[in-house]
């Protein structure tokens, strides 16, 4: 079902550069327990930036065919353009295409899969990626200080994390309106660039799916998998799904990971009497293999290493690990 309100989610709007003041770190506090979603303003990212990195992607969407494939995944690849993934035989096939990239470290990049085309893609998704590099490592500093730590604990806990960014192209809908299954990469934090006049992306909410209405300019921010283990449950990773229209569209999304032999469990000072431990400890290398590679639908992925009567479902989990 639908829920029409989100005045909620409108409220939960949030500054990082006030992040040290005790109101905003209020509505951080309320968004991660409640909705799992919140939206950035007064993000600091230059207008003229954004608007840069939506026409260069477009552009790029529009070159022929050939051209793009010059810049294909290999079957071994994450990286490069390609069409979009199937996450389960249950679900639609997400009909887009997509370019995915990692950005930091650098060590990571694969720049033959960086296009060339158009002229001064590079060093858009370059600055972009920089920004929003800024932005994620101060939530995590803001979240680091919603669960009772110094604000350097969560970006020591990652190692050194790794952000890469997909941009995926959908073609306009033929049919009224097609909701897409989404890959379930596990992670950190996603940091979305919403277009603003598309309401292309939806939130489960109280059983319900709540369409997320784009704000000018700003960013929507999901929390995912490992901070839901890091907090004990405190804070949601909720699912979110992709509504076609019969424009077509492209979504942008940059994801923080921590380093794959990073053990993820929850922190210490989340549990107590009345909140016992509910995650296994996990590497988080594996726990991002195997949530890619099972096709689970929806959370389910993040059920498997609860501790709760879960003996069996760990056991079977550790045995399945590539």
């Amino acid at each position: 079902r639908h829920m029409t309100s989100h005045d909620e989610l409108e409220n939960a709007n949030y500054m990082p550069h006030t992040s040290s003041e005790i109101p905003e770190l209020l509505k951080l506090e309320v968004a991660c327990k409640d909705w799992g979603f919140f939206r950035i303003v007064n993000h600091g990212v230059q207008k003229e930036l954004m608007q840069k990195m939506k026409d260069a992607t477009s552009e790029f969407y529009n070159l022929p065919i050939e051209e793009k494939n010059k810049y294909a995944m290999a079957s071994n690849e994450i990286q490069g353009y390609g069409k979009g993934y199937l996450v389960s035989e249950k679900q639609t096939l997400d009909k887009s295409d997509s370019l995915m990239l990692h950005i930091y470290p650098t060590r990571y990049r694969k720049l033959q899969f960086w296009p060339k085309t158009p002229e001064g893609f590079k060093e858009i998704i370059e600055a972009y990626a920089y920004e929003i590099r800024r932005i994620g490592e101060e939530l995590l500093s803001s979240l680091s200080m919603i669960m009772g730590m110094q604000k350097h604990v969560l970006l020591e806990l990652h190692k050194e994390s790794r952000q890469a960014l997909r941009m995926n192209y959908y073609p306009p809908c033929s049919t009224h309106e097609l909701v897409l299954g989404l890959l379930k990469i596990s992670n950190i934090i996603i940091l979305l660039m919403q277009v603003d006049d598309v309401i292309e992306l939806e939130i489960q909410h109280q059983g319900g799916w709540v369409p997320m209405t784009p704000i000018s300019n700003a960013l929507v921010v999901k929390i995912r998998d490992v901070i839901e283990m890091w907090s004990n449950g405190k804070y949601k990773s909720v699912e979110h799904r992709a509504v076609t229209k019969k424009k077509r569209r492209i979504s942008y999304a940059l994801f923080f990971c921590p380093q794959h032999d990073v053990e993820v469990e929850p922190l210490d000072h989340m549990i107590d009497a009345q909140n016992p431990k509910l995650y296994q400890k996990v590497r988080f290398g594996d726990y991002l293999r195997q949530s890619v590679q099972s096709k689970l639908e929806g959370k389910t992925h993040l059920n498997v290493v609860r501790i709760d009567d879960s003996d069996l479902r760990i056991q079977d989990y550790k045995e399945k690990k590539v």
